[in-house]
């Protein structure tokens, strides 16, 4: 499992022109759902987005995770980011999880992290989503259950 995690002061999803869920000031976790990703990997994933301590303190020091700030989440699928690119110009999608079982997963990684953090909202699995948000710092992580 990948997670590019970049904190943000705003985000919204939206479908077809229509916001479809929103938050404030927090995390802005894309996903993406590899071969073989299990209850371990949502777990370890789940764990380590909510104990990121990635939030300015009083010093502007990262010292601060997102429940600590009182922070929102919103989490976006994206198999993208299971893309290699190491030969050729197409990325191949050979490790990305297939679709029927990522969605399983992706709802189940939705329900977990949901259950740790009450501020959670989602995009739509599989469908074609306009992401905005504004960068905060910037500051961008990739998590990786694996490796």
């Amino acid at each position: 499992m990948i997670a590019v995690v970049q904190r943000v002061k705003s985000c919204d999803v939206a479908i077809d022109g229509n916001i479809t869920s929103g938050i404030k000031s927090g995390l802005l976790v894309l996903l993406g759902i590899q071969n073989g990703d299990n209850q371990d990997d949502i777990k370890y994933i789940s764990n380590k987005i909510l104990k990121l301590r990635i939030f300015n303190d009083d010093q502007d020091h990262m010292n601060f995770s997102v429940g600590d700030v009182d922070g929102e989440i919103m989490v976006v699928s994206q198999f993208t980011l299971c893309g290699d690119v190491k030969k050729g110009n197409r990325p191949s999608y050979i490790d990305a999880m297939d679709v029927d079982l990522a969605r399983g997963v992706y709802n189940s990684f939705i329900d977990y992290i949901n259950g740790c953090y009450p501020k959670v909202e989602n995009g739509i699995f599989q469908a074609d989503m306009k992401v905005n948000l504004i960068n905060d710092g910037p500051v961008t992580l990739i998590v990786r259950s694996k490796d």
